[in-house]
Order: structure tokens, then C-alpha cells, then sequence
């Protein structure tokens, strides 16, 4: 069991010009050193102004004035961290948030890790871990949709999901067990049906999640779109038109793209991750090489391909190459440069690529680029990109602990049709009940613990 029992200290917002700074404690020391370096009206110390109520006063280190500030003491166990704390609202930028989290320090705060504050509302009780990670999701958010999945997973929607899945399963694993344990006693038992209608329940609610789970990921990270053609088909032009900036060199030499460049537009509240590679082509250049391999190594990832060919040009044997590349992806392909006379055969895409969706755009002339958008939406989201009333998955380790969990049932399903003594359903059952604790808390080592909040800003 981890046992926290240190104050800790840390600036909570971002370090910079801004008209406030925020530096918090936690821990029982909190209102003692609270008490030693605020100074309100009159002399009156922290502790004699209402629990939860700003007080107005000075930070001092003696009788030197540190700040003007604001400070509220929050008595345990109603905060955050389920521990007594106290968060000082002094002036912004970079010296007086650092002189105050100096003085704290000085007077005996430990200086917090990252997420040191959330890890401990993890470990007293106050969230459980996958609503702990929801608030680094709320962090990271780069739109309103994948805000709004981390704000759901906070509220508890995974939760009470997987709440509801182990209380299930120790249902079952209870019934299985006194079977075992007590089979000459006077008790109902559960028939072997019984067992198998309740896992398939089970497993039929995780294959659900898992399908949600693809959406969740696209809601919370994007659709990793990559930008694919040979040199000068006006693949960086699309990028810049896509983003609305000039964040690629566009000039009429080819091969000016030599690394990956990626940018972030907004597609109706979902990130869509643009991009911008390297033209495919033999060279020789050792520069443009590399360039050229990590386009080949973006392939692997992407959940989108925008394949651009030049319309005033036939197909060539790169061209073909990076249709090739293309296959067994979502592709769309853009015929680019339509103000300029159709030298493309469509026959001879639909002979590698099959029905794919095909867009004629002229991205000099803007002509074509909300086909472009409206494509991609129809791909992922029917046409309309929204967050239903549903529970999304998008945690990696989530997901996986989940497939883990199914891998279990489905075994233990397996035996209960073979007829497989209790006790042996019973060991798949508890490692399906140990992974489904992975996602909550319940069963987590620390040094998954550590991990998890590593990825955490200080001071949250």
C-alpha cells in the first residue's frame, strides 16, 4: 500500500506573462505553513478566516512582502486531494508565482511531482484511475468533442461501466465458488446455463465498448491523415490551404518537402492530424532519402490517406508505387490542379485502388478543399460528427485491459460448453476480474502508477 504523508507544494498555472499565478499545497502541514507566511488585514492569520473563503492579505517571509495575493484554506477531506490544502492567487509571470513556491518550500513543502496532486485524489479515494486519466485527456484536449469524452470519463461513465462488469462477474465467480467450496451444503446453486447466459452478457457489453472504442480514440486523438503523392502535385499547398497557414515551403522545384510536417486543423470539434510528407521517388539525395522513408513509415499509422496526383499529368510509375501503398487503407485520392487540362485515366486508379473516393480539386483556386472535408466526415462519422449518450473508450491501456478481460470470458465460456470442472472457470474468471480492476485502480502496481502520472503537468 502507498502511504502519502509529506506536504507538497508546485505552481499550478502556466509559467509566463499573466495576470495570476496560482501555487497550491496539499498535505496536513498545509494550513501551518499557510498560517507562517500569509498575512491578511489586521494580522489576522489563515486560520481564522472561513474554511473555503478567499482571504485577502500578503505572502511574507518575515517581515519582507513577497506579494499581494488572494488564498483560500480548504479543510480535508472535501478537496481535491481529499487532504487539506491551500491555493494562493498571486500576481502572474515568472518571479512572483517562483518566490511564493520558494518560500513554501523553505518553510517544509516538498516540491510536487507531476500529477502529484491528482495521483493522491487516486489514492484517497477520491477518483478512481480512469477518472484520474480523464483529467490529463481534459489537459491535452485539443477540441471541444475530445474535451467533452475526458469530461464524461471524469463524471464516471467508465466507472460505472466496468463497476458494473466486475460486480457481474463476482457475482458469478461467487456462485462458482461456493459450488466448490460447499458442495454438500443446503445452498442453490448455479447451473452451468446460468453461467454461460451471464458471461455472454458480459462479453457482448465489453464488445460494445471495444466498438465505441474506435470512435472514442478518433474523438480524443484525431484522425491521423497523411498527405502522400510524388514531388510537386501540390501536396504542401494542401496542407497549407487545410490548415489556413503557410506551414510549408511551396515552390515549383521538386523535392523541397524533405521531413514531416504536422499540423492540427479543427474539423467540426474533432482534431484532424494533417501530415505534409516527403515526395515519393527514387533520389539520390541522402537528405531527401530519409524524407522519403519516414513518408513510407507515416503509412503505417495513419487512419486516413490523401493520396494527391497531378490532373495535367498520366499516371506515372511513382504515381502507381504510391497508389500501391495506398491499398487496404482509407484512402481518398485528389485529383489536383483541374484548371489545367485531364491527362488521368480514373480507370487505371480503380484497377489498384478499386472504388475509391475520388475528388478533383484545383488547391491553387481553392475549388474542391470542403469536398475534401466533407468526404472525411462522411468516412468516420456518417456525415455528422457527434458524442452520443454512450461510453467512448479512448485509453490505450483501457482498451487493452478490456481485450484482455474478453480473452478470459471467452475461455471460460469455452470450458463451461466442454463441461471443464468449476475451479479451472474459476481461474479465468478472476484474471478477466484482475484486468477489469486495471482500468479502475483496484488492481494496479505502482510502477503502472507511476507512469500513468508521470505524463502529468506539475502542480495538477
Amino acid at each position: 500500500m502507498i502511504i502519502v504523508s509529506n506536504t507538497i507544494a508546485a505552481i499550478s498555472t502556466a509559467i509566463g506573462e499573466a495576470g495570476i499565478g496560482i501555487v497550491r499545497m496539499s498535505g496536513k502541514n498545509s494550513l501551518e505553513i499557510g498560517k507562517e507566511v500569509f498575512k491578511g488585514i489586521n494580522d489576522k492569520k489563515l486560520d481564522e478566516y472561513e474554511n473555503r473563503k478567499m482571504a485577502y492579505g500578503h505572502i511574507v517571509n518575515g517581515n519582507e512582502v513577497i506579494d499581494e495575493v488572494l488564498i483560500a484554506y480548504m479543510k480535508e477531506p472535501y478537496t481535491y486531494t481529499k487532504e487539506n490544502m491551500v491555493e494562493i492567487y498571486c500576481h502572474g509571470g515568472i518571479i512572483a508565482v517562483r518566490r511564493v513556491l520558494d518560500l513554501l518550500l523553505e518553510k517544509g513543502a516538498m516540491i510536487a511531482e507531476p500529477g502529484e496532486f491528482t495521483k493522491r485524489a487516486f489514492l484517497n479515494g477520491r477518483l478512481d484511475l480512469s477518472q484520474a486519466e480523464a483529467v490529463i485527456d481534459m489537459i491535452h484536449s485539443k477540441t471541444e468533442k475530445s474535451y467533452d469524452i475526458g469530461l464524461s470519463q471524469l463524471d464516471g461513465s467508465i466507472s460505472k461501466e466496468v463497476s458494473d462488469l466486475r460486480n457481474r462477474l463476482i457475482g458469478i465467480m461467487a456462485n462458482i465458488v461456493a459450488e466448490i467450496d460447499f458442495p454438500e451444503e443446503d445452498i442453490e446453486t448455479i447451473t452451468l446455463n446460468e453461467i454461460a447466459n451471464g458471461l455472454k452478457y458480459i462479453s457482448e457489453r465489453i464488445d460494445h465498448l471495444l466498438v465505441n472504442s474506435k470512435r472514442g480514440q478518433i474523438l480524443r486523438d484525431g484522425i491521423n491523415t497523411v498527405i502522400l503523392g510524388r514531388p510537386n502535385v501540390g501536396k504542401s499547398s494542401l496542407l497549407n490551404t487545410l490548415s489556413k497557414k503557410n506551414r510549408a515551403i511551396v515552390t515549383n522545384i521538386p523535392g523541397t518537402t524533405r521531413d514531416i510536417i504536422e499540423e492540427y486543423i479543427n474539423l467540426d470539434g474533432i482534431p484532424l492530424k494533417i501530415i505534409d510528407t516527403a515526395g515519393i521517388r527514387e533520389t539520390s539525395d541522402l537528405v531527401e532519402k530519409i524524407g522519403v522513408d519516414l513518408a513510407r513509415d507515416a503509412i503505417k499509422d495513419a487512419n486516413l490517406l490523401l493520396v494527391v496526383l497531378d490532373n495535367s499529368e498520366s499516371l506515372n510509375s511513382e504515381d502507381r508505387e504510391i497508389l500501391q501503398l495506398a491499398k487496404d487503407k482509407n484512402t481518398i485520392v485528389i485529383v489536383n490542379k483541374s484548371d489545367l487540362e485531364n491527362k488521368i485515366d480514373s480507370k487505371e486508379i480503380e484497377m489498384i485502388l478499386g472504388n475509391v473516393k475520388t475528388i478533383t480539386t484545383s488547391i491553387l483556386n481553392n475549388d474542391g478543399v470542403d469536398d475534401i472535408l466533407d468526404t472525411i466526415k462522411d468516412m468516420f462519422f456518417g456525415g455528422e460528427i457527434k458524442v452520443e449518450s454512450d461510453v467512448y473508450l479512448s485509453n490505450v491501456r483501457h482498451i487493452d485491459a478490456l481485450k484482455r478481460t474478453k480473452k478470459s470470458i471467452e475461455s471460460a465460456l469455452l470450458d463451461v460448453n466442454n463441461n471443464v470442472p468449476l475451479d479451472c472457470i474459476e481461474v479465468d474468471l478472476s484474471d478477466g476480474l484482475e484486468y477489469l480492476g486495471q482500468i479502475t485502480g483496484e488492481s494496479i502496481g505502482e510502477d503502472i502508477l507511476d507512469k500513468i502520472f508521470s505524463e502529468f503537468c506539475l502542480g495538477k
